[in-house]
């Protein structure tokens, strides 16, 4: 009876334990929550007051603030990266609980028949084992877990800037692509008036068929402009829905933004810029992780083929049916790994190259850093220059196709003129288009170079928009 009732508290423990086993992944005695990188968000402005993550009503105008929080909250990447941050940090956990002791419950029944008898051979038993020396193994893999977590944390903060940089990049394309469909518009309003003009001038016997023709070839192709920059228009949009998470056919109006005045400040030591980028790229930072991860590795690695000691010890309980017994041992076994086949000497080797791989990317993003940093700083450079010369140029079109307009009007000007003018002036709309969307673009591109693409760059941007 004493055996039966230590049977059944033994099985009442399993069946706790079994319980407690269901809450596994609830629980974090390690609070690894703690080391886990947050969910990526558009976290902070200047004012400190915008609510990331938010829903956006149906209907609202979207302001770059949104698209970019947007993008970030449900863009599929992010969320990727961040879960795959949560992977390593749960595994630091498993490494640390390789410290700790481990119990083991075993219960076992079986069916005897000898010599006609049947035997019922009932058996119960708690093992608590404890590794106590390994020569450092559990260290290497311990900091090999948290290096691959520094990894995982730098990879989550590269692809949060790349999903930005994509976010604000398909913005600006978008705005640019509605500047173009209006651009397109006047271009196509003037060539109509050309063809008014020339077409009063042909009634009243001043103007020539062929002036009229021209000028009718000239508003047909306007008018073909218009349409293939509407179609632009659509597929800008599209891509934009699609960076911020959304299907590509979901319906958005974006704010108007504001004119850009380029910074005087913009002309920086590209030099000290570097020596920043280096110190601050994400990436950069997780192939350092990564070497460190492969260093300790083989650290690992190294220690599986060396001797270990373990403590174990724990009772036993058996009921033969006739006969219970009552048992319990406490013992240390060292193990010593005498042959292998060889297979430690190359698991070592192959630890070592790993290494000298990680090492050599590491060196290959750490030029690549410079190189992105020294493209975007000239990208910016010149779509500064760009901007102020597009400006200029958009002006002096502007005034031209004034004048060719009123000279042909006045007859006094030939077709060829206006159309020039007319041919000249479009032609300024878009260059100036492409010089402020150029200028949005690298002056991000530069900043995710350096590593400080974050939600400071929106501070010149309108605030929210959301209505």
């Amino acid at each position: 009876m004493r055996s039966n009732a230590r049977l059944l508290t033994l099985a009442t423990l399993t069946g706790v334990c079994t319980n407690a086993a269901l809450a596994f992944g609830t629980i974090d005695p390690f609070d690894t929550s703690a080391i886990t990188p947050p969910r990526p968000n558009l976290s902070a402005t200047a004012e400190g007051s915008y609510a990331p993550c938010k829903a956006i009503p149906s209907g609202s105008i979207y302001g770059l603030l949104e698209v970019v929080d947007q993008a970030l909250c449900q863009n599929p990447n992010t969320h990727e990266v961040w879960a795959n941050a949560r992977v390593q940090a749960a595994q630091v956990g498993v490494a640390q609980s390789a410290f700790l002791p481990k119990l083991d419950g075993n219960l076992a029944t079986s069916r005897v028949r000898k010599q006609g008898e049947n035997t019922t051979l009932r058996s119960a038993s708690l093992t608590l084992s404890w590794l106590i020396y390994d020569f450092g193994a559990r260290s290497a893999n311990l900091e090999a877990a948290r290096q691959l977590l520094s990894a995982a944390t730098s990879t989550l903060d590269a692809t949060v800037q790349s999903v930005f940089l994509a976010a604000l990049q398909s913005y600006y394309n978008t705005q640019a692509a509605r500047a173009a469909v209006i651009a397109a518009q006047e271009s196509e309003r003037s060539s109509r008036e050309s063809f008014t003009a020339a077409e009063a001038r042909y009634r009243i016997g001043t103007g020539t068929p062929a002036d009229r023709l021209q000028a009718q070839t000239a508003w047909s192709q306007a008018t073909l402009n218009r349409i293939k920059a509407e179609g632009v228009a659509r597929i800008a949009y599209g891509t934009l829905a699609n960076v911020m998470g959304m299907n590509a056919g979901q319906s958005l109006q974006l704010a108007d933004i504001p004119e850009i005045t380029p910074s005087a400040d913009i002309e920086r030591d590209v030099d000290a810029l570097i020596v920043e980028a280096q110190q601050r790229r994400p990436d950069l930072k997780a192939a350092e992780a990564q070497l460190k991860a492969a260093q300790a590795n083989v650290d690992y690695t190294r220690s599986a083929g060396l001797p270990t000691l373990a403590l174990s010890t724990g009772p036993v309980w058996t009921d033969s049916g006739s006969i219970t017994s009552h048992s319990s041992a406490i013992g240390v076994t060292l193990t010593l790994p005498l042959f292998s086949g060889f297979s430690t000497s190359y698991r070592v080797r192959s630890a070592q190259a790993s290494a000298e791989v990680a090492g050599a990317q590491r060196d290959n993003v750490r030029l690549q850093v410079a190189l992105d940093v020294w493209s975007a700083y000239q990208s910016l450079i010149t779509a500064t220059q760009s901007v102020k010369t597009s400006a200029d140029l958009l002006a002096s079109a502007e005034q031209s196709e004034r004048v060719a307009l009123g000279r042909y009007k006045a007859g006094v000007g030939t077709i060829l003129d206006l159309l020039n003018a007319q041919s000249a002036l479009a032609a300024a709309r878009l260059q100036r288009i492409q010089a402020t969307l150029d200028w949005n673009v690298f002056r991000a591109a530069l900043a995710k170079a350096i590593g400080t693409l974050d939600g400071s760059l929106l501070n010149s941007a309108a605030g929210t928009h959301t209505q």
